[in-house]
């Protein structure tokens, strides 16, 4: 498909044909395609300076402001903010953080779990046959299963940190399960070591809360965001609190650097993305969309749809049939996508302003590809 232009919640082709998104941007559009605040926001930043000066620099009211609107809207201690340009570019950030945190070099990581594609990040991938072939890659890094609480007996007195999503994307949308996350935290606390949560695709409302982690009792030490924060724009963040993120400003001097994070343009984006889902009840609408898709979506190949809010993953059977399900979709208007590492999911991801009635169209399509696919045989 080549894309002619995009506007809510459809992308339209070179031909005209318009393509309802189930799948925004892969979690990245939150409030759909130009959004008029987002993108009024964009356009009145540029007419007064574009990019001017290496982050952190200057003063720039844009990254300014919205820094202080998200810690403001997160838990103690959780109050300052490094913007960077990408999510995995965010996952460097906070890897190193835990390291000078703690003096310790060990890092954890969960099985299947993905948190970028850069040295660092690609590191604490718990996919081998994804990373091979550019090994060697950071040592000293070791795996757990999500929800394995056995498992978090590895964390020991040797570990700097342990980085989790706060439901696996890549994996299937796996949630928590039994308190599994309060658990990381605790044993953490018990061994000096620091918990990362990855929010990169569950943040910024998709799940029912700002953070995913909020549905779940518990606050980590560092937070990851990227994708949905900047509403369509590339942005990505790490943030800790004021004791722990103030070490990279010395022992060495620019500890974490970077020339476009916090880019003025890119900021008003994120500002504007967060000022609408804060101010509008799109958080909690989606809470009620995902009972409408659960309610909708009851088809004999479909085992289980998994995920919270509109971060959800409707399993088959075989990944041949998810394949036909979401090709089939494609030809009828209707935009789907996979996960990196679960063959079965259907990626279901639409912008948060997806409205009951474009659910009701889009999972009306699914389910008709799903019964051709049966009639054809499988």
């Amino acid at each position: 498909m080549e894309v002619s232009h995009a506007n809510g919640s459809y992308i339209y082709d070179t031909g005209g044909k318009a393509y309802l998104d189930f799948v925004a941007g892969v979690s990245a559009c939150t409030l759909g395609h130009c959004h008029p605040r987002v993108n009024n926001a964009i356009k009145d930043q540029l007419d007064k300076y574009s990019h001017v000066m290496v982050y952190g620099e200057y003063a720039q009211s844009p990254a300014v402001e919205f820094c202080k609107l998200l810690v403001s809207l997160l838990p103690e201690p959780l109050n300052k903010v490094y913007l960077v340009n990408s999510g995995t570019e965010a996952t460097e950030g906070a890897l190193k953080l835990v390291r000078r945190v703690t003096g310790r070099s060990q890092l954890i990581s969960c099985k299947n779990a993905y948190h970028g594609n850069t040295m660092g990040s690609m590191s604490v991938m718990g996919f081998e046959e994804r990373k091979q072939i550019f090994r060697p890659l950071i040592p000293d890094v070791d795996f757990i299963t999500f929800n394995n609480e056995a498992d978090l007996e590895k964390i020991t007195e040797k570990t700097a940190g342990i980085i989790l999503e706060s439901i696996q994307g890549g994996a299937g949308f796996i949630q928590p399960e039994n308190g599994f996350l309060r658990k990381v935290k605790e044993r953490c606390e018990q061994v000096g070591a620091l918990m990362i949560i990855d929010e990169i695709q569950p943040g910024f409302g998709r799940t029912g809360k700002l953070m995913g982690f909020e549905n779940y009792d518990v606050v980590p030490d560092v937070i990851i965001l990227g994708k949905g924060m900047g509403g369509g724009m590339p942005v990505g963040a790490f943030v800790a609190k004021s004791e722990h993120m103030d070490l990279l400003s010395h022992d060495p001097k620019l500890g974490h650097i970077t020339t476009f994070g916090g880019h003025p343009v890119i900021a008003a984006a994120c500002l504007a993305t967060l000022r609408e889902i804060t101010e509008t009840e799109l958080i909690a609408q989606t809470l009620e969309k995902e009972k409408l898709i659960r309610s909708l979506l009851v088809h004999p190949l479909l085992a289980e749809i998994r995920g919270k809010g509109l971060m959800l993953a409707a399993m088959t059977r075989d990944p041949e049939i998810t394949n036909r399900v979401i090709f089939k979709c494609q030809d009828k208007g209707l935009i789907l996508f996979w996960l990196l590492f679960e063959g079965c999911a259907i990626r279901m991801t639409p912008p948060l302003t997806i409205s009951h009635d474009e659910i009701r169209q889009g999972c009306q399509i699914i389910l008709e590809a799903m019964d051709e696919v049966m009639k054809e045989g499988i």
